[in-house]
């Protein structure tokens, strides 16, 4: 381990969603849309008012166990967490533009969770209403640990948009709660989907009380000590939640209970599990300056980044426990890429740069927000994938076994709806992810347009990415001191130009790991110019990915690019790309890809006889061909879909 890989000094200050307002072509219209359309949206399905889509009943649940409204509990055992994630990003929503409105129907279903909370300061819907006598037996299965992470981290967000701490309260008792219950010298136990060591956490920074943080620590460190503890959970209580067989207790990877956080050298099992694991660890790691459970964190980042993650920014590629499998398996038919395991990496990552400023964690990061999350939303925000597929086949997806999982076209509302909310939470707290501030230097992580208001300085950052290398930053200090702003500059640009104040900036001997260090007594108004080109570039995966061998992905800036029929025609498969040199890059400027920049390239076809074997070979055809972004896919019917493509001539 290199030395001083934890930070010196404190460690960066995390940004609140209200220092920072977004002012981006990209993004700004995204986060309108989610707080706009989205969580109005949302809440009306979580109220029950929306037809034609699976039913939520999540604030019925709270209704019911206050006393309020008459009932049977309805949903998954988890079904709390779906409106803990709203009300999160509602309190994101808020902090970015007030809604009075919002905000009052938001406190009436806080007042009702207040009311369901028990007397001992229990909050679970579905054992108040539906099986009391069970709460506390199957943290394997039922997930109260996990419903109480997210409520923890939807009162920290809603009392640090609003001032309003009554959730906060609900959830201090809560907390105090599972403490008393679980530790070392109490209960033995850890959750069987881990969650509450992030919501923890957020508990602690926010409240500074060291209680929950010692928690937290004790649940990273408690899982894996012994892996037999959930086949033990079993055989005491007698029964399962789960159909007939529940989930396999004794599948120890499935929850990454098969060893201890400090032993684990792979990303297994399910991967939302694993990536808000890792998030836990990585934040305890800064919080603590633990270099050991950083050295573990960075073990597993790599395996996963390196051998077990898409192009997309997609992990878990089996629909067999939502799962990673083994190295290189990366299916693209198969797929699982769930929605909230590409936020759950985006959380690891942003938590890893708090111990290291390294490119490589703030890269990861933004090809999952420009990618795999957003792909999620269909472009009116009113429809959702679980899924995210890199190749699609009507007829096949979505209908053969096997691809049944795969769909290909976004629907409604799930009845597992995890990650609907998910989306909204991170897209409404997008300036989180883009700045993190030391005693000494100010950390730009993404080139999101925004206005910045930090400790040290206002920062306004005026930009064109990722359609254009075009990104300004206005520095407004508020100190005589010097200090540095040090802004990640993409893995994937090169030959950068960069100028302070007019003049020429020397790169070659001010960047490290992937950061532009700038270091110097700031004014009032000082500017950072930078300037990149943005070509486009075949990517090739490593041919040990035995889907892709032989294809090329194309990508332009963040944005990976896919082909969809409906510009390019039936049988994807047998276009070939030989050259992208000739590729014309265009905006469109109507229509539901409006305002997204698409590549027109020549190609070929192979066009074969009618016949199912021949030793004719197929002729070939110059054809044009049409490549989109690929978070927009799906949103223009029912079409075959591609991301890679095989090549002309072979390499």
């Amino acid at each position: 381990m290199d030395k001083g890989t934890i930070y010196e000094g404190n460690i960066p200050k995390e940004i609140n969603v209200s220092q920072v307002t977004i002012k981006d072509d990209f993004w700004s219209k995204t986060q309108k849309l989610v707080t706009d359309v989205v969580i109005p949206f949302q809440e009306d399905i979580l109220n029950d008012r929306v037809e034609g889509v699976e039913k939520s009943h999540a604030i019925e649940n709270f209704r019911i166990a206050a006393g309020e409204t008459k009932g049977k509990f309805y949903g998954m055992v988890f079904q709390d967490s779906d409106l803990a994630k709203w009300i999160e990003g509602v309190g994101y929503s808020l902090a970015i533009k007030s809604d009075k409105e919002l905000e009052k129907r938001t406190d009436e279903i806080i007042n009702s969770i207040a009311k369901a909370q028990q007397k001992d300061g229990y909050l679970n819907t579905y054992f108040t209403i539906k099986e009391p006598e069970k709460r506390w037996q199957n943290l394997l299965e039922c997930h109260e640990l996990y419903c109480a992470g997210h409520m923890m981290e939807a009162a920290v967000a809603y009392y640090e948009a609003t001032g309003k701490d009554k959730l906060l309260r609900v959830m201090e008792r809560m907390a105090r709660h599972i403490a008393e219950r679980f530790g070392i010298d109490k209960e033995r136990g850890i959750p069987g989907h881990q969650e509450i060591e992030i919501g923890l956490m957020k508990m602690y920074k926010t409240t500074k009380k060291q209680g929950y943080k010692d928690l937290a620590r004790y649940f990273i460190d408690e899982r894996g000590r012994n892996p037999d503890y959930f086949k033990e959970e079993l055989e005491k209580r007698g029964w399962v939640h789960f159909g007939q067989y529940g989930m396999d207790a004794e599948d120890t990877q499935y929850n990454q209970s098969h060893t201890t956080v400090y032993e684990q050298k792979e990303a297994v099992g399910h991967s939302v599990r694993a990536v808000y694991m890792y998030t836990a660890m990585a934040d305890l790691a800064a919080e603590d300056k633990d270099e050991r459970l950083f050295e573990a964190c960075e073990t597993l980042w790599n395996n996963m980044v390196n051998k077990r993650m898409y192009i997309t920014g997609g992990i878990g590629s089996t629909v067999s426990g939502e799962a990673f499998t083994i190295d290189y398996d990366l299916p693209n038919d198969t797929v699982y890429a769930e929605t909230c395991a590409s936020i759950g990496l985006v959380f690891f990552a942003k938590q890893m740069l708090k111990s290291r400023a390294d490119g490589k964690y703030a890269d990861v990061m933004e090809r999952a927000l420009y990618n795999g999350i957003i792909s999620g939303m269909q472009l009116d925000g009113k429809k959702f994938f679980y899924v995210n597929p890199l190749e699609v086949n009507p007829g096949i997806s979505g209908v053969l076994y096997g691809h049944k999982h795969v769909l290909p076209e976004r629907p409604g509302w799930y009845a597992c709806a995890c990650c609907p909310p998910n989306l909204v939470r991170i897209m409404t707290s997008l300036g989180k992810y883009a700045w993190d501030e030391s005693e000494d230097t100010i950390y730009s992580h993404l080139f999101i347009g925004q206005d910045a208001r930090l400790e040290k300085a206002d920062i306004t950052i005026e930009s064109r990415y990722p359609w254009t290398g075009e990104v300004d930053y206005r520095v407004k200090s508020k100190s005589d001191k010097p200090f540095t702003v040090a802004i990640h500059i993409p893995g994937y640009v090169k030959d950068e130009k960069v100028t302070v104040n007019g003049e020429v900036f020397d790169i070659e001997g001010n960047k490290k790991d992937g950061y532009l260090y700038i270091h110097r007594i700031w004014a009032d108004a000082d500017s950072i110019e930078i300037r990149f080109e943005l070509p486009v570039r075949k990517v090739y995966a490593n041919q040990n990915v035995m889907e892709d061998a032989g294809c090329v992905a194309l990508m332009r800036g963040p944005i990976v690019y896919c082909f969809e029929g409906i510009d390019n025609g039936s049988n994807l498969q047998s276009i070939r790309i030989s050259n992208i040199e000739n590729a014309k890059i265009s905006m469109v400027d109507e229509g539901v890809l409006s305002g997204n920049v698409i590549l027109k390239l020549k190609g070929s076809k192979l066009v074969s006889s009618e016949e199912l074997y021949s030793e004719e070979p197929p002729r070939v055809e110059e054809v044009s061909i049409t490549a989109i972004p690929y978070y927009t896919w799906g949103n223009r019917g029912v079409n075959q879909m591609r991301v890679w493509m095989p090549v002309l001539p072979c390499i």
